[in-house]
């Protein structure tokens, strides 16, 4: 543990947890601290830990969430009702079309469009596509090695941060949506995809097949270093 009192260590860690407009990894949390009082990954580890567990015991209406990018302090989603009147402008609702695309792309990635307009059976608008982008939920990771050379996209830790999520491996089955109802976009996924009876190969397995589906599909990225993907999706 550094020089600096561990009271005042966690009071600054909550603090910038609460007033950061985005996830603060282990790395950003340490730069806040001069080097001589720098606390080590395993310390700020543990004052993580705590927050947390302090956080869920009390009648709060905040708790900390770890996701792709780091750690951030969050509202609960049943407070919603009430703090959304905070905000002028309503949450965006998309459309079927946008959210059975997010979904197909985030459990069958690597793909190209042609792939999901084969899935959903219909053509892939190009505003859709643009939108993904973006918000930074999707990006193209290369392109395939077939005549064209067609762009193949993939989902991005902004995706995985805006859905509560540490990696792909903790995407829900496509059974387990109706389980999130507290998170309306998640829940719309679900409704679409039960509603156009798209059929999501990956969606049943266990996190270690998906993973393992995952990296088999990453050998067929070109143009692109295979770690660049592979730190892309998650």
């Amino acid at each position: 543990m550094s020089l600096m009192s561990l009271e005042k260590l966690q009071a600054i860690i909550e603090a910038a947890l609460m007033i950061a407009n985005r996830p603060l990894s282990i790395a950003a949390l340490q730069q806040l601290f001069n080097e001589d009082e720098r606390p080590n990954s395993k310390d700020l580890r543990n004052i993580l830990d705590q927050l947390s567990v302090r956080l869920a015991h009390e009648e709060s209406g905040i708790y900390l969430q770890e996701v792709a990018s780091g750690f951030r302090i969050q509202a609960k989603a049943e407070l919603s009702p009430w703090l959304s009147k905070l905000f002028e402008e309503r949450a965006p609702r998309y459309s079927r079309a946008f959210l059975e695309t997010l979904a197909i792309i985030a459990y069958k990635q690597p793909i190209t469009r042609a792939e999901i307009e084969e899935i959903r059976g219909v053509t892939v608008s190009t505003n859709i596509m643009k939108t993904l982008q973006e918000r930074e939920w999707i990006r193209m990771l290369g392109h395939r090695d077939l005549p064209g050379k067609p762009a193949i996209y993939g989902t991005t830790k902004v995706f995985l941060d805006y859905f509560n999520l540490k990696s792909l491996t903790e995407l829900p089955s496509l059974a387990e949506f109706k389980a999130l109802a507290d998170q309306e976009a998640l829940l719309n996924v679900q409704l679409a995809l039960e509603e156009s009876n798209i059929q999501i190969n990956n969606s049943d397995l266990i996190p270690e097949e998906r993973a393992a589906t995952l990296e088999d599909s990453h050998q067929e990225v070109d143009s692109i270093e295979l770690e660049e993907a592979e730190q892309t999706i998650g």
